[in-house]
Parts: C-alpha cells; sequence; structure tokens
C-alpha cells in the first residue's frame, strides 16, 4: 500500500453518498488517514448538488438509501438511489470513479452498477483495508488520466515541472518549453485565455497550471464542460436558479458563475477561476448569454430579475476550429474574440516526440508502483520493482503516430507494464536473469507499429550487460518461442483483455485475489469479467 505522505501529495477529492452517518463517518475517517479529503451527503438530491458545483475525483455511494434519506435526501429516494447516483455521476462528473457500496450484492445488482459505469462494488460489512485500497486504486486511476504528462523521476526537467505551478507537466520539447513560458507570462492577469488542441493533449492541466500561477491560486478551480448538456440544463448550471422559477424548484442555488466567483460554502472561498472545456459545443443561444456575462461581469439567475456581480477568471478550451466554425455560422464571432484574450495552442505528441521517453519512464513507474500488492499488517512497505524498458521498445514508442495522444501512450503503457510484470511475478520472460523486469517490443500491441520501428532480436530481451534474456521457447504470456503482443495482428482490445485475464489466471495457479493485483483491478471486477468472457 502506498504510504501516507504519497496520498496526501495525490490526495483525492471524494464523495461518500450514505444515508447511516455513522457508516459514512466511519469511511471517511478511514480514507482521510491517507489526505484524501471527503464530502458526506444523505442522499440523491444532496448528491446532484454537489456534482454541480464542485469536480470528485472518487464517488462512494450506497445502493439502497430509504425515503428522506439523511442530510439532503428526497421522498424520491429509495432501493435504486445507488444506480440513479451513478447515471448522474456518469453525466455530470464524467471524470470520476465511482464504487457502490451495498448489503445486498446480488448479481443483478452487480451488473446494473457496472452498466452506469461503476469501478467497482463492494459490500457491507466493509473490511477497511479492502475498502482504502479500492479507493486508493480508483483514485489513482483519476490521477494518471490527469497526469496526461507526468514529471517522475529521471525525467530532465523535474526542477520546472515539480514547483511554481506546473506539476504534472513535462516540458522538455521546445514547444510545450514555449507553452510553459506564454502560461506564466499570462497568469498573473485578469486575461482571458483560450486553450486549444487535439483530444488527449493535456488542455485541463495548462489551464490548472495558469490557476496556480495566478494571484487566484487559493480561491477554486472550478472545471465545466459545455458539452452533452440539454440546453436547459447548462443554462440552470451555468447560471442557477432562484425558488420557484421552474417545476422542482424548491430553493435558491448559485449556478458555477457565481460559485467560482467564491459564493456558496467550502474550501476555496474568494474569486477563483472558471474552465470552461468543450466551448465550441456550447448552444448559439448559450454563447449569447455568456457573451453578456464576459462583457458586463453580471449573471442573473433562471426566475429572477436581479443582476448578481461576479469575479471569475475564465479559461476555455476546445478542439473544434473556432475560426471555422464562426464562418459556418457555428460559433459567434464576438464571442471568439473575447474568449481569446491570449491563445495557447496544445502540439499533438507527434509534434513532440522528444517528451515521449519522459512520459513513457514516468507512466511505467506509476503504473508498477499500482501493482505492487500492499504489505501484510504491521510490514513495512517494499519498494516497488519498476521495470526497465529496452532500447527498441523505446523507439518503437517513439516512432509512432499517437492519435489518441498522451491518453492513448498511458493505456498502452498500462498494458505493457501488465505484461511484463506478470510473466516476471511466474518466472517466465520479461526478465533478464538478473531479477530485473524489462519491457521490450513483445509486449507492445501491433497497432503500435511503424514501417521503420526495431524490434528487438527473435524477440528475446536485451540485457544491459549484452546479454539475453528470458524469451525462449515457453517463455511469454501465449508460452510459445517469440510469443507475446506484437505478434498478435489485428487483435481487437477485448480479445487482447481476455487472453491477458485467462494467462494471468494460468502463472497465479488460480489465484483470483493475485490475478487482479497483477492486472490492476478489484478482485469484483475480475469476476465480471470472468463471467462475461466465459472464463473459469
Amino acid at each position: 500500500m502506498p504510504t501516507a505522505s504519497k496520498h496526501e501529495k495525490l490526495a483525492a477529492q471524494v464523495l461518500i453518498v450514505e444515508d447511516e452517518a455513522e457508516h459514512a463517518e466511519v469511511m471517511a475517517e478511514a480514507l482521510k488517514k491517507f489526505g484524501h479529503v471527503c464530502t458526506i451527503v444523505g442522499g440523491v438530491a444532496a448528491a446532484l448538488d454537489e456534482f454541480r458545483h464542485g469536480q470528485f475525483d472518487v464517488i462512494i455511494t450506497d445502493l439502497r438509501m430509504p425515503s428522506s434519506a439523511g442530510v439532503g435526501g428526497t421522498a424520491a429516494d429509495g432501493g435504486d438511489a445507488g444506480l440513479r447516483v451513478l447515471q448522474a455521476a456518469r453525466e455530470l462528473q464524467p471524470q470520476a470513479e465511482t464504487i457502490m457500496v451495498t448489503a445486498h450484492g446480488d448479481v443483478p445488482t452487480a451488473r446494473a452498477a457496472f452498466k452506469f459505469g461503476a469501478y467497482d462494488f463492494i459490500e457491507k460489512p466493509l473490511d477497511l483495508e479492502v475498502f482504502r485500497n479500492l479507493v486508493n486504486r480508483a483514485a489513482e486511476t483519476v490521477l494518471l488520466r490527469h497526469e496526461a504528462m507526468g514529471g517522475g523521476e529521471g525525467a530532465g526537467l523535474n526542477e520546472l515541472v515539480q514547483h511554481d505551478g506546473f506539476e504534472g507537466i513535462i516540458a522538455g520539447s521546445e514547444p510545450m518549453r514555449r507553452i510553459l513560458q506564454t502560461v506564466r507570462a499570462v497568469a498573473p492577469s485578469n486575461i482571458p485565455v483560450l486553450i486549444t488542441g487535439e483530444s488527449g493533449t493535456g488542455k485541463e492541466l495548462i489551464a490548472q497550471a495558469i490557476h496556480r500561477n495566478s494571484q487566484r491560486a487559493k480561491a477554486r478551480f472550478v472545471p465545466f464542460n459545455c458539452a452533452g448538456q440539454s440546453e436547459s440544463l447548462l443554462e440552470d448550471a451555468l447560471f442557477g436558479h432562484v425558488r420557484g422559477a421552474f417545476t422542482g424548484a424548491e430553493k435558491d442555488r448559485e449556478g458555477v458563475f457565481e460559485y467560482a466567483g467564491g459564493a456558496g460554502a467550502g474550501h476555496g472561498g474568494g474569486p477563483g477561476t472558471l474552465f470552461l472545456d468543450e466551448i465550441g459545443d456550447m448552444p448559439l443561444t448559450m454563447q449569447a448569454k455568456l457573451l453578456r456575462v464576459l462583457e458586463s461581469g453580471e449573471v442573473v439567475r433562471l426566475g429572477s430579475n436581479e443582476a448578481r456581480k461576479v469575479d471569475v477568471r475564465f479559461v476555455s478550451a476546445t478542439n473544434k476550429d473556432l475560426v471555422q466554425a464562426s464562418k459556418e455560422g457555428k460559433f459567434r464571432e464576438d464571442l471568439y474574440f473575447r474568449i481569446k484574450g491570449a491563445h495557447i495552442h496544445l502540439p499533438p505528441l507527434r509534434e513532440r516526440r522528444e517528451d515521449i521517453p519522459r512520459i513513457a519512464r514516468h507512466a511505467i513507474a506509476r503504473f508498477a508502483a499500482q501493482m505492487t500488492p500492499a504489505a501484510p499488517k504491521g510490514k513495512s512497505q517494499p519498494a516497488p520493482m519498476i521495470p526497465d524498458i529496452t532500447d527498441a521498445a523505446m523507439m518503437r514508442l517513439t516512432a509512432y503516430s499517437w492519435p489518441g495522444n498522451v491518453r492513448q501512450l498511458l493505456n498502452v503503457i498500462q498494458n505493457m507494464v501488465v505484461m511484463a510484470m506478470g510473466e516476471a511475478a511466474a518466472g517466465v520472460g520479461g526478465g533478464a536473469g538478473d531479477g530485473a523486469v524489462r519491457i521490450d517490443t513483445r509486449h507492445i500491441p501491433d497497432e503500435v507499429s511503424s514501417p521503420d520501428a526495431p524490434e528487438d532480436e527473435g524477440g528475446t530481451v536485451a540485457a544491459a550487460d549484452g546479454s539475453i534474456g528470458a524469451g525462449g521457447a515457453g517463455a511469454g504470456l501465449g508460452g510459445g518461442a517469440g510469443a507475446g503482443i506484437a505478434s498478435l495482428a489485428g487483435t481487437s482490445l477485448e480479445q487482447l483483455e481476455k487472453r491477458a485475464i485467462r494467462e494471468t489466471l494460468r502463472l497465479t495457479a488460480g489465484n483470483r485475489e493475485k490475478a487482479a493485483q497483477l492486472l490492476g483491478i478489484g478482485e469484483r471486477t475480475l469476476y465480471r469479467k470472468l463471467k462475461e468472457y466465459g472464463l473459469r
């Protein structure tokens, strides 16, 4: 299990939706010891209110809550309350991982929880150690997604990225260095900033860096996704409403404009930063209303005529060409010039290939640490064994075009680490005879290919001293000479996952707990996938 100091550094924002206050407090206390920041609500209505106002990394919800479920509960809450929380979280908190807690662990309920995107499923009474490990894994998953570019040990520019509000960003390439210079220049002012770039390039990380380096750093950073919501929901979320504005509006509620400006209770009071992600997907009528807020610094809640002053720093992001969209009448030109006080364009990963080795090595270390089994109670946690990666494998990663950018790179690296560490744990493949774990081209999916990409000779692993590692007959997950992921041309991701699970179970002699640890997933997730793929 990671140390407390590590989790303080990587503290997650956790929302606990639980009608039994005593149980909620027990969960919160267990997580606070690892640095996680917990918010407790007692029902669906209160959870929805938190979803609209804040951002969470992990959401933990009870399945069955009675009507009038605690603080914030409503008569509408009931046997399916937890599933409704999961459904709302998927729509309003897509960045979060969700965990279902219940005393009713029937298979249909578990299936329903996973249908709504649950990370995992845990039954009462809770084993607090299992619970903490599950939440820590979920938090680690979210943090890895956020760290589109990570700064781990060995990266040449750690001093640059780990201080001065640039945490999580590797900037070894010249384009990224220039971007961070621009961030430093624009952050102290209140000028609106537009960040553009392909999906997966790290636009939210740059927005966070702008906020952390600004005079508003101690106030709220509020991310808000403008895509995938109806116009009425979008307007209510942005502007808020007064009691009686529409059916169901039982009390006044501020929108994210006011919330980012320091309204409402909670941490981070004072004028903050509002990050409008996917602003290119905002409906035209809402664009006009946003323009008025930018020009006047005032908002009017739904159902009210009272203008309220807001002091907010606007940072926007999109993967669309807004100039072309304005020519086509899909985006207001006047709004474009308003939000583009300063413009930062993030290059795709293929245009900053020199950063790939740094990102890859950091991700390997993070995934390896995540997969290291927890030490028994009373024992100190051993340092994780960080796999090395051969030059040929690194050259192949660097040569690939990465259409999904860093997000895709991280997914591939996770698969590589699982395969290499799984082989090493079973004593086959992946090693070099010196106890080390090494990743080679056998572990890279065939989709990550280039005509000029090198291969490790004969599918074996070249050790640092020039010797050849355990890559002969019987090595690898396939059991044959040269077997490995790289040889599976045209294999789907589903087939790869099925094979990884089957072979990891074989290598662990059917020990599902150990297999789940090696695969980096919860045991319930493993059970679900075993049934899904017909594996026993």
